[in-house]
């Protein structure tokens, strides 16, 4: 039987994946997350294509209300609703004053309710100034800080446009543990310049600085980026694809050795330790997104007038503006741009898309709740059959997984999955 990607012996479904879940098991609650976008940078970064965008002066408490509109908006859409998790994203949210942070945990708490053991993480850059708001931000509810260091050389940084040093950084991830009961920080590979060698020395500092948990990206060209069109032009030479692969591989491997496993295609953490927020996207959970460009996955009650007022299952996109969305979040009480109403099969792919990401992959029960449908029925038997014919994926009646090889090529497989 000729496979998806390659050739090799055919395996029948039945087949049990290693470490698949017992006959029985419950998938895990994905959650409900509040995410909280923060759009303003001290600068632009040239490989970054988030919505962010550089303000002389932001009125805080201005903002601080408009967030809090939006944020009853949606309560009122998803009422009795208990917020496991709150992200705050950007953008550089360690811009912001601890005041307003304090303001939209506030406004999440009186609205829907926080989880007494509710993770609520805010974005840093490790800069003197922003670093200094730290204990004002835990005074405010923040319990998990996620700073950006992204190298662990000063000319890397300077290459990457990033406005800290390392010692900077060092002192900001000193400071951060102190004050925080958990601290990730990210990094990027395969920048410009960078040798296998050269990234496997760094991440091994970075494990010995490390918790609980990093955050490993590697870096990508994104159209409209500076960094894109330098690449276009010539200016700009990045690792090869064979020698990212390599990267990536001696990442799994390190990490692994360390204790923080993979558990999902960039992030690492030692077994308890996964980001509660991220998982609540991963598994395909409910979440919010406030502030300009956000976006949302949200069920919608009955009677809401949207879905024609059926309620169900609605995916939501905030004006990307930060002035036009807090014109609208004033005005209207919310800036949503577009609602579109998504029926169980885009429900599918979605959840697919996420979820293969994961190393526990997607939950069969909980897929047939979302869709109506077994995993072999919406992917086709013939399509997984291959698919686990290449060494691609794993496959239980309980679970399904990208292996190893599969996370490599993750974009491939799913391209297979869904009939793209």
């Amino acid at each position: 039987m000729r496979s998806a990607i390659g050739q090799t012996r055919s395996i029948s479904l039945s087949r049990p994946a290693s470490g698949s879940d017992a006959e029985g098991s419950r998938p895990a609650d994905p959650g409900f997350a509040v995410y909280v976008h923060w759009p303003f940078c001290l600068q632009k970064c040239p490989y970054c294509d988030f919505n962010s965008h550089v303000r002389d002066e932001v009125e805080q408490e201005r903002w601080a209300k408009a967030y809090a509109r939006e944020i009853g908006y949606f309560a009122s859409l998803t009422p009795n609703r208990n917020v496991t998790s709150i992200f705050f994203g950007g953008g550089t949210p360690s811009l912001m004053e601890p005041a307003t942070v304090a303001a939209v945990i506030e406004a999440v708490n009186e609205h829907w309710g926080l989880d007494p053991k509710a993770e609520i993480t805010l974005e840093a850059n490790p800069t003197s100034v922003e670093a200094g708001r730290f204990a004002g931000y835990r005074e405010a509810g923040v319990n998990r800080l996620s700073l950006g260091v992204q190298a662990l050389n000063d000319p890397d940084l300077k290459g990457l446009g990033r406005g800290h040093s390392v010692a900077e950084a060092l002192g900001a991830l000193g400071l951060g543990k102190r004050i925080f009961p958990r601290v990730s920080f990210d990094l990027i590979y395969a920048r410009p310049g960078q040798t296998v060698g050269d990234w496997e020395d760094e991440l091994r500092r970075a494990l010995a600085l490390a918790d609980d948990h990093l955050s490993l990206y590697q870096l990508t060209l994104e159209r409209g980026t500076p960094f894109y069109a330098m690449a276009k032009r010539g200016s700009l030479k990045v690792p090869s694809d064979d020698e990212s692969a390599d990267m990536f591989e001696a990442t799994q491997e390190i990490t692994a050795a360390a204790g923080l496993v993979a558990y999902e295609v960039s992030n690492h953490a030692r077994p308890g330790y996964e980001s509660r927020h991220n998982l609540t996207y991963w598994r395909y959970g409910e979440y919010a997104g406030i502030g300009p460009g956000a976006h949302g996955r949200l069920n919608v009650r009955e009677g809401s007038g949207l879905n024609g007022g059926d309620g169900g299952a609605t995916a939501f996109r905030q004006k990307r503006s930060p002035e036009t969305w807090l014109k609208f979040a004033e005005r209207r009480g919310d800036g949503t741009d577009e609602s579109q109403t998504l029926d169980p099969d885009e429900c599918g792919a979605e959840m697919l898309m996420m979820g293969m990401r994961l190393a526990e992959g997607v939950d069969a029960a909980r897929f047939r709740e979302v869709t109506g449908k077994k995993i072999e029925d919406f992917i086709g038997q013939r399509t997984l059959v291959l698919l686990i014919d290449d060494g691609l994926i794993d496959y239980t009646p309980h679970r399904i997984t990208a292996t190893q090889k599969g996370r490599r090529v993750l974009n491939s497989v799913l391209k297979v999955m869904l009939g793209g």
